[in-house]
């Protein structure tokens, strides 16, 4: 039985859509050059023109055909999609197997959503924009579900020829079945699942995706012969929750089309996140630090786009099987510091030195958006500033941390409670934790922002 079915949770009166764009980045830059439609495309985060550094934020369709993902190092692209302008040049390289490369503009990006938001927000009296190209739209009041999938035909082709990029829609009575439901037939896919179907929807679907589900934790559920969404709507609750804790219950009920949660629109953030996973757990400092400074840059750069400082900057750091160690420092006041963020960051990592490593991420909180002036940080780095444990307790700076360990398959988590979220080439949740754009993410086991 759904959600939509059972006392208590979302009615059947509910109509989510969930608005998802197609390669955004990639999307945006076929607006502006429109010779580039139809034509492998990749967009590099930390890229230059003519340049092999950086990583893939997000690649065309036609790229993807040649194995080119987000999260993959640009000079490991370029070994499958070499750059067309080389290809021209060296007769060695077929210039029908070549590419076009571009650098993020996250300024130019902004405009074309702020035109799809305006467009979304005139459909829907509540909308949820969840990142720079993902929203949920709850659209009760004004569309039937006899009417909805001709409305929803109506809005991509409104966004498509008033804004130039195409959107894939998913339309559900729950959010997670609306998520899921955007995702089934991209690109430029449309999706409806009526009440009472939720459930017979996700049945044969792989289990990773199911909202809450990413690559790690689908392989810890086949472990034990849970392989399709189906298979976990099915399991026990009580084992799911021995494994993967209070999770484990919530991907159960997402996969049984349970979904108690209604749209409600994002005020502003109390922490701004990113956070990546490794393919396979690391000891590698080097790829830890890597990771590590590149998320920094992007979480400052997000703070300043949102013209927010912080006051506390800290780091999460997942080790094998699950365990969540976070580690925080908090500044005399708030600031706006890329090079501090980065520092910090990395001096918090240092601590994990030796450990293999599953996943890294990065937070600056305790958020301020006024224009005040920033605090004064003469001296910060001895012990002007004060250590958080994870359990949110404070210690002078160099006292030992506590570790906080949580069993089973999370996201960011409270880590990174109400910022928009990220996804990542390995474990990450598929909701609202910023999923969109397969945005960011460097070399092997780098990033994906979504909306960086």
């Amino acid at each position: 039985m759904d959600a939509a079915r059972l006392p208590g949770t979302s009615g059947p009166e509910q109509i989510v859509a969930h608005v998802d764009m197609d390669c955004f980045y990639a999307a945006c830059e076929q607006r502006r050059e429109p010779a580039l439609r139809g034509e492998p495309l990749v967009v590099g985060m930390g890229y230059e023109n003519g340049a092999t550094h950086g990583a893939v934020a997000t690649a065309s369709y036609e790229a993807r055909a040649y194995g080119v993902e987000s999260a993959m190092a640009i000079s490991e692209a370029l070994e499958r999609l070499p750059r067309k302008v080389e290809a021209v040049e060296d007769p060695a390289l077929d210039v029908e197997d070549a590419g076009f490369y571009r650098p993020v503009d996250m300024d130019f990006y902004e405009s074309v959503a702020a035109d799809v938001r305006e467009l979304l927000h005139a459909e829907a009296d509540v909308v949820r924009e969840v990142s720079i190209d993902e929203a949920y739209l709850d659209i009760t009041d004004r569309i039937s579900w006899e009417n909805v999938a001709s409305w929803a035909r109506d809005l991509k082709d409104t966004i498509e020829s008033a804004v130039g990029v195409v959107a894939s829609v998913g339309v559900a009575p729950t959010m997670s079945a609306a998520k899921v439901a955007s995702d089934r037939d991209k690109p430029d896919g449309l999706v409806i699942v009526k009440p009472g179907t939720v459930r017979e929807f996700f049945a044969d679907l792989p289990v990773e995706d199911v909202h809450g589900v990413g690559p790690v934790t689908a392989r810890e559920l086949d472990s034990v012969d849970i392989q399709t969404a189906g298979d976990l709507a099915a399991a026990d609750p009580e084992l799911l929750a021995e494994r993967f804790g209070e999770r484990g219950r919530e991907i159960r009920r997402y996969a049984r089309g349970e979904d108690e949660r209604s749209v409600t629109p994002k005020g502003d953030p109390k922490s701004l996140s990113r956070e990546s996973a490794f393919t396979d757990a690391t000891a590698d400092m080097e790829a830890k630090c890597r990771q590590v400074h590149t998320l920094a840059d992007a979480v400052a750069d997000r703070a300043q786009r949102k013209g927010a400082r912080y006051q506390t900057i800290g780091i999460k750091v997942v080790t094998p099987p699950f365990d969540v160690n976070t580690r925080a420092r908090s500044l005399p006041g708030p600031v706006e510091e890329p090079d501090l963020v980065r520092r910090v960051a990395l001096d918090l990592l240092g601590e994990f030195d030796d450990d293999p490593v599953r996943k890294v991420g990065v937070r600056v909180s305790n958020l301020d958006f006024s224009a005040g002036e920033q605090a004064n940080l003469d001296g910060f780095g001895g012990d002007s500033g004060t250590e958080e444990t994870s359990d949110g307790s404070r210690a002078s700076n160099g006292a030992e941390m506590v570790e906080n360990r949580d069993e089973g398959q999370v996201g960011l988590g409270t880590f990174a409670e109400n910022d928009e979220g990220s996804e990542g080439p390995g474990d990450t949740a598929n909701g609202e934790s910023d999923t969109s754009e397969p945005h960011v993410s460097l070399p092997p086991g780098q990033t994906t922002l979504a909306d960086f």
